[in-house]
């Protein structure tokens, strides 16, 4: 396992990917946005494989999966897709043991490359320039420093990312394109299971004996870090054990 210590910032010179020029740059990002646009569109009816295969076949080495360790169905699928991909994690240090453990699994049992990205800061650095307990006082200002920076540099070599994100897990993912173009960050972003359901990803697991996160099993059905997750209770939505009390609902890396 790759573990990637991230910065926060403006990326440098050496950060960024290679090109020419500022224009160059432009028409490339032109490119890659309408071949995303198009993709989403050609692809919708495709299968979740199907869509991995084709980010494969046009961006090798230059895609990566992330996963946050809920289950390990994106990663598997695109084990499948392409032996040895890339499978980028966020260890935020606030990670309850079974997330941890769910990686360490993954990365002895699957035919990937596990690569753990880690904040500029340790909680206790983090808690000594900002005050403990920032995720209660400020959760945007939290994600935004343990998730969204090291995520950005850690995708910095790849110009396409996906994601395990699905259009029935909240209002604010009904939308998402199976591709489509992640203007933040300038990369063809993948949603191969965006037409999935709940139900869809069980048979999945089932019938390939796929990792998943015990803690699915304990009345998480969404899992974040420990500190701004809690338990589902009967009739809750899924996601209602993320950042319970609050009015956030993501935490930054989608939008």
């Amino acid at each position: 396992m790759t573990t990637v210590q991230t910065h926060t910032g403006t990326p440098t010179q050496a950060d960024a990917p290679t090109g020419t020029d500022t224009h160059t740059d432009t028409d490339r990002d032109a490119e890659l946005k309408a071949l995303a646009e198009q993709a989403g569109r050609d692809l919708e009816d495709a299968s979740a494989l199907e869509i991995l295969q084709w980010a494969v076949k046009t961006f090798g080495k230059q895609f990566c999966v992330t996963s946050s360790m809920e289950d390990a169905v994106v990663a598997h699928l695109a084990s499948r897709a392409n032996p040895g991909v890339d499978v980028v994690f966020l260890d935020t240090g606030y990670h309850f043991p079974e997330t941890i453990g769910t990686r360490d699994a993954v990365e002895a049992v699957m035919d990937v490359n596990v690569i753990t990205l880690t904040p500029r800061q340790s909680v206790a650095e983090q808690d000594a320039e900002y005050g403990p307990r920032l995720h209660d006082r400020d959760p945007d200002l939290c994600c935004a420093l343990r998730k969204v920076a090291p995520l950005e540099q850690g995708l910095t070599k790849y110009r396409a990312w996906a994601t395990g994100l699905r259009r029935d897990e909240s209002p604010t993912r009904a939308d998402t394109p199976v591709v489509g173009w992640d203007e933040k960050r300038r990369k063809v972003k993948i949603s191969p299971i965006a037409r999935w359901t709940q139900d869809d990803v069980d048979a999945y697991v089932s019938e390939h004996g796929v990792l998943t996160n015990p803690l699915l099993m304990d009345g998480y059905p969404s899992v974040g870090c420990a500190p701004c997750t809690r338990r589902v209770l009967e009739g809750e939505d899924a996601r209602a054990g993320r950042w319970s009390g609050s009015a956030k609902t993501e935490c930054g890396l989608h939008g």
